[in-house]
């Protein structure tokens, strides 16, 4: 590579679908079941010209292949395609490189799996591609750099010395889908060890010679490109990539020109594209050696500090002073009138309540924005409200920009959750995201409060919000629930809103264990309205109704004197959880603002005439 370009091979996955592989199937069990096509397509990508031929490992780490009931065949998987490939390279002088790809799950901070999983998963792979005789390994299609470096560790993990490309994929602006700029991305891929830094898939060949040059004024190591053949288009269902050989080999030209001395391609590139890139890459002018003087690497500017939590918002300043918060919940209409949420946010005003709590599309019903709604009642009523942010229906790049959007017009107080499955609300049709859970999207609300995006990208100022999140006291599994709870607070969370609590002995129980990790809880409290809807509680919603409670309910002769008693029983919540809680959030079941006030004058709020 110090001499001249040495030429990569192009697609494995256009191939086998063209020789009528669908693509359902397993492409890295291939090696073991079909090993001959596998070893037929090395050969013709070696009879092109290409000097470094990739195994048929791309996905073969242990979550991708736990897909098809292939994770116990890690080993196997890789050993045999780094075989097969040595096997087809032994009659040319080439080298063969050990293909490995993302996870293809969320990693810490934006999903369950932690760094050290993911690192397990990684070297299981790569040490199985190292034993098998690879020459080098091509880590390629990164979206995200902190898995990237992960895989990275797992190579150094195998063997040190064994030479590493790192390779990201970018969008149309050169920028990884974590939202990393090559000026963010180069420096820490050579910090991290790289020996080879360049950028393959995504893109086609004009979008990434724009990222090489900037890539290239910023390391003297050298470079690496594998775009696609163009952009793919759709031709009667099939995703088919235009670019032509001659069009790809012009390219490869100005990629050598640029400095890059690992030229190959990704997705729609042939053998024929291969070949012709080959002849390209033959020419004098091709083969000049560059050697520019790489700027220095600048400094990615640091986070800011977020704002002290008691200068964010009214809420923030209260649980930062330690006083006990009152909040009461309104759902959002399901059609275009609110009417009665405006006038049930000024009555909830004129009785001292703290903050008005406006949940997302609850239990998957498709109602209006909660943000909408909060940001008029704010407006209208001059009130804070505390927005629900859920991950089922949104991608990370719509969750940002939501939550800018959100800061910019002034709210400013979050419960960050999970959601409800599509399947338990009135559409069950409907196409769940969940890009992040609640972990992963408080990461990324304590990073917006930093200035920086989910690349940790600067952004300038930061954002001010008070970050909430959920808690379920009384759920089965309360080790697991306690070690999310634990991960969401080491992500950023500064309060707490809990289930609702009918048994005190759970909720108890749930503050000693996370004493180690306190954050302001504040208790969840619902008005029964029935002895039917202390059941759904109890059988639906996971929520501890003690058999005490649903005999009070029971007993009651008429629904009001059960709304009574429900009331009754919320007020007896209150007053037990008042000392060893920051705060109550009641519930208006059926949209009666005046129960939940009438609950609160537990705590000694007076109330005005209802509405």
């Amino acid at each position: 590579m110090k001499q001249s370009p040495v030429l990569c091979d192009g697609a494995m996955g256009t191939l086998l679908y063209a020789k009528g592989i669908f693509i359902n199937r397993c492409y890295d069990e291939l090696n073991l079941t079909q090993p001959e096509l596998i070893r037929g397509v090395h050969r013709e990508y070696l009879q092109a010209g290409a000097e470094i031929i990739e195994t048929n490992t791309f996905g073969a780490n242990a979550f991708r292949l736990g897909r098809h009931s292939l994770a116990d065949r890690v080993r196997d998987i890789n050993l045999a395609g780094a075989h097969i490939a040595r096997e087809a390279a032994k009659s040319f002088d080439v080298w063969v490189a050990g293909s490995v790809g993302p996870l293809g799950i969320r990693i810490e901070p934006l999903g369950k799996t932690s760094f050290e999983e993911a690192r397990t998963a990684f070297r299981d792979q790569i040490a199985a591609l190292v034993e098998g005789g690879v020459d080098l390994l091509i880590l390629e299609t990164f979206g995200y750099l902190e898995e990237l470096h992960q895989a990275m560790l797992a190579v150094r993990d195998v063997n040190p010395k064994i030479p590493v490309v790192a390779q990201v994929t970018i969008d149309e602006d050169a920028n990884c889908l974590d939202g990393s700029t090559p000026e963010t991305f180069t420096p820490r891929l050579a910090d991290w060890g790289a020996d080879v830094i360049g950028c393959n898939c995504s893109v086609g060949p004009v979008a990434m010679l724009d990222s090489i040059e900037r890539i290239r004024a910023l390391t003297s190591l050298p470079l690496a490109a594998q775009p696609n053949a163009g952009i793919p288009r759709s031709v009667e269902g099939r995703n088919i990539y235009l670019c032509s050989p001659e069009y790809m080999a012009s390219y490869a030209r100005k990629f050598a020109a640029a400095g890059v001395r690992l030229v190959g391609g990704c997705c729609g590139t042939t053998p024929d594209h291969i070949r012709v890139m080959k002849s390209a890459l033959r020419v004098g002018e091709a083969r000049a050696r560059v050697n520019p003087s790489p700027a220095k690497s600048p400094a990615g500017p640091a986070a800011a500090p977020a704002v002290p939590i008691a200068e964010r918002s009214r809420l923030g300043a209260k649980l930062a002073g330690g006083d006990f918060v009152t909040m009461v919940e309104i759902v959002p209409p399901k059609g275009t009138d609110i009417r009665k949420e405006v006038e049930g946010a000024r009555f909830l005003k004129s009785v001292g309540v703290d903050a008005i709590n406006i949940p997302d599309s609850p239990r998957a019903s498709a109602r209006m924005s909660n943000q909408a709604l909060s940001l008029l009642i704010q407006q209208e009523v001059g009130i804070e409200t505390i927005l629900h942010y859920t991950c089922r229906d949104r991608n990370v790049l719509c969750i940002q920009s939501d939550l800018l959007g959100a800061a910019a017009t002034g709210l400013r107080n979050l419960i960050c959750i999970t959601g409800d499955p599509p399947k338990m609300g009135n559409y069950p049709d409907a196409t769940a995201v969940f890009d992040v859970d609640a972990i992963g999207l408080v990461n990324i609300v304590h990073n917006l409060n930093r200035g920086v995006d989910i690349g940790n990208n600067p952004l300038g100022q930061g954002t001010s919000f008070v970050i909430g999140v959920g808690a379920n006291p009384g759920l089965p599994n309360m080790d697991e629930e306690i070690r999310r709870f634990e991960y969401k607070v080491e992500a950023g969370a500064e309060y707490a809103v809990t289930q609702p609590v009918f048994d005190l002995s759970l909720l108890e129980n749930f503050l000693r264990r996370i004493e180690h990790c306190r954050i302001p809880v504040v208790a969840g409290i619902w008005p029964l309205v029935s002895v039917r809807n202390a059941e759904f509680m109890k059988n639906e919603l996971r929520v501890s109704v003690p058999d005490s409670i649903l005999e009070r309910m029971s007993r009651a002769p008429t629904p009001e004197a059960a709304r009574e008693e429900g009331i009754a029983i919320a007020r007896e919540m209150v007053i037990a959880i008042r000392e060893m809680t920051q705060g109550a959030q009641i519930s208006a079941p059926q949209g009666r603002y005046g129960s939940a006030v009438d609950v609160l004058e537990a705590l000694g709020t007076s109330r005005p005439a209802s509405v």
